[in-house]
This record gives C-alpha cells, structure tokens and sequence, in this order.
C-alpha cells in the first residue's frame, strides 16, 4: 500500500520536479549573471548572454568623410573610408534608418543625383561624383554587422584594481563578523529563558519577538541614529553592531527558541537534579545540541551584514575610509547605474566570501530550519 512505512510516495515525484524547476529558475539567472561579467559593454546592449557563444548582429551607422576629405581622381571627386571597427564583418548596409539592410557588400548606390557609393565586404567604402562634393557632416552608412564572441577579464581587472576597494573589504569583514556573533550571543540566552525558563510575562515576551518580524527596518533607522547621536555613539563600527544587531535579534530569538523548546526535556530535568545550574544547563547541554540552529541563522544573518548598503550608510558613513564593498561597487557603477558590466562582475566578487561560508556551513542549514519550524511549544 502506497504511503506505509518503507513504501515511496505516489506523488514523489512530482516532488522531485517541482525541486528541479525551483533549483533551474534560481541557476538560469545566475549563470546569466556570470556570463555577463565576461562581456563588454556593446555586446551587453546588443545582445543576450544566451547569444555569447555565437556571433551577434549589431545595426549601427557611420558617416563618411566630408568635401574637406575629398581627392580628385580622374575626372571624379572621390571620398574614401571603412565602416568597420575590430573584428566586425559586414552583412548588408544602407542609406537610410528605415531600411539598413538594403544592399549587400559589393553593390553600389546611387545617392543624391549624381553621387554613387560602393561598400565592399571589407568595410571599406568609396563615394565618388563628378562634381565636387558640397557637404560638411558626412553622408551616413548604415551597416549591419556580424561580431564573433568574445571573453574579457578586464571588467574583473577594473573592478579588483578599483581604489579603496582593499580597505573596503576590511570595513566590510569588521562590520560582518561582530555584527554576526553578537546577534547569536544574546539571542541564545534570551532563546533558553523564553524555552526553558519560568517567569511572568513570558508568553508576552514570544508574542513580542514574533510581533517585531513583521516590523521592516526602514521605519526605525531615522529614530535609532538620533538615539544614538543622543547617547554619544554617533556613526561608527559601535553604533552598527548594535544596529544590526536589534534588526537580527527577533528572527534569531524565534529561530532558536523554536529549536531548543524541541531538545529532549528528560535530559535537561536530569541535569537540574543533579544540581546543574541553568547556565551550565545552558552551556553545557543547549548550546551543543542547538549548534545546526545556530549556524543557520549565522548564515542568515552573515548573507544579510554583508550585502548590506542601507544600514551602513546610515549608521558608518560614506567617507572613503568608511564605505564598506557595496559602498565602493556602487561609486564604481556611477549614479546612473548603467554599467551592466560592472554589475555583473561587482556581483560575482562581492559574494565570494558568503559563498564560502555557506557552503562551510551549509549542512546545518536545513537541519536547523526544519527542526525550528515543526518543534515548538
């Protein structure tokens, strides 16, 4: 019978697709991403990244030289040129916006009575009249053009090489790894009291940890800088840690209190009568055992410290010797954000550490949510 112990499920797999096509449309942009930081600017605009291993058209135009240019050949005034740049390979051209594509390399055009233009496959043109040329900008050719892909490290060089970039990694990790451990410290005490502990107000106490999760960040960081600047902290590492800090503390407090309310009672009704006190209780006995709970929400709050922009404008500053990595890789961007480029390989380089620490960390990370979530009391 389907569904008894030892038994799989009729429904398993679909199970198993609907995890596959998560996993896909998570790892399709992705990969798009890092395609991108191979490319230059002008294959971003003219091309997708599904398009980077195989030539790609590119419509543009050029204009030709002006009467200045001009040489007498024969009895004809001729002008001359190429409408190529790199590794370009004509495909068609034209005379007009409309209609790009209206010859092929190696045909001619007339052009305004009496002028004829000739592009061959080399790019290379020739306008010739027999009579002297009148014109100061330059007739335009519009070309379509085929260019070969290619792979460039340099938006890697640009980004690596950028000034400050150093120091903002270590503003960075300074920011991190407090902001990190301090979260984790109290909330396990404070998990352990809500779980194991008991005292009036306590049912208020988890109600009000679970209330601050809906709460966003933005409507408090104006009225905690000036609480700050009242109390004489002002913008600093101190006054960040403690700010990321009050923003990590309820998913932290609910996260592990969840998970220890699960941990077996009879070991810790054993330790209470022997005499354990509640910190050994706690030092001994809960922290060991809630270890996969506190390295998921390491990660969690690890992955949000350190691609953070909002807080640490608000709370460090912006001056060269405060901004940490998204501070840097936004000023590399420009204010218009329209280096795609830059984005793309700013992105790759900047999670390069939380990668590493996921993957360090990652076998805990579903134990623990799993064990948060469907234990609780």
């Amino acid at each position: 019978m389907e569904g008894m112990a030892g038994k799989r499920s009729s429904l398993s797999w679909a199970v198993n697709i609907a995890a596959f096509l998560l996993v896909l449309l998570w790892t399709i942009p992705t990969l798009g991403l890092f395609v991108s930081s191979f490319r230059d600017r002008d294959q971003i605009a003219s091309s997708g990244w599904w398009q980077s291993f195989s030539a790609s058209e590119q419509t543009g135009f050029v204009r030709t030289g002006t009467d200045d240019d001009a040489r007498q050949e024969g009895g004809l005034y001729v002008i001359e040129g190429s409408v190529l740049e790199g590794d370009q390979q004509l495909v068609a051209w034209g005379t007009g916006a409309r209609r790009p594509a209206e010859f092929q390399p190696g045909e001619t055009a007339r052009i305004n009575d009496g002028w004829d233009l000739t592009v061959n496959a080399d790019g290379s043109y020739r306008l010739t009249s027999a009579a002297p040329f009148e014109m100061r900008r330059g007739e335009r050719i519009f070309t379509t053009t085929e260019v070969p892909p290619t792979i460039t490290t340099a938006n890697y060089q640009r980004v690596l090489t950028a000034e400050g970039l150093g120091r903002a990694f270590m503003n960075t990790m300074t920011v991190t790894i407090p902001a990190t451990v301090i979260p984790i410290l109290i909330a396990a005490f404070a998990a352990y009291a809500l779980a194991w502990m008991q005292f009036p107000g306590r049912a208020l106490l988890t109600a009000a940890v679970v209330g601050l999760l809906v709460v966003p960040l933005q409507v408090s960081l104006i009225p905690l800088l000036r609480l700050h600047n009242d109390l004489g902290i002002g913008k600093g590492y101190l006054g960040i840690w403690l700010a990321h800090t009050g923003f990590g503390l309820p998913l932290a407090v609910y996260l592990l209190r969840n998970y220890m309310v699960g941990l077996p009672r009879e070991v810790i009704e054993s330790a209470r009568v022997d005499g354990a006190t509640e910190f050994q209780i706690f030092r001994r006995i809960i922290l060991p055992l809630s270890f996969p709970a506190l390295a998921s929400f390491a990660i969690f709050q690890f992955l949000w410290v350190w691609n953070d922009l909002l807080v640490a404008t608000v709370f460090l500053g912006n001056t060269r010797e405060q901004l940490v990595m998204t501070g840097v890789l936004r000023e590399l961007m420009g204010s218009k954000g329209g280096e795609w480029e830059i984005l793309a390989t700013s992105a790759f380089i900047s999670i390069a550490v939380p990668l590493i620490v996921f993957f360090a960390m990652q076998k805990y990370l579903v134990r623990g949510l799993l064990a948060g979530s469907v234990k609780g009391g």
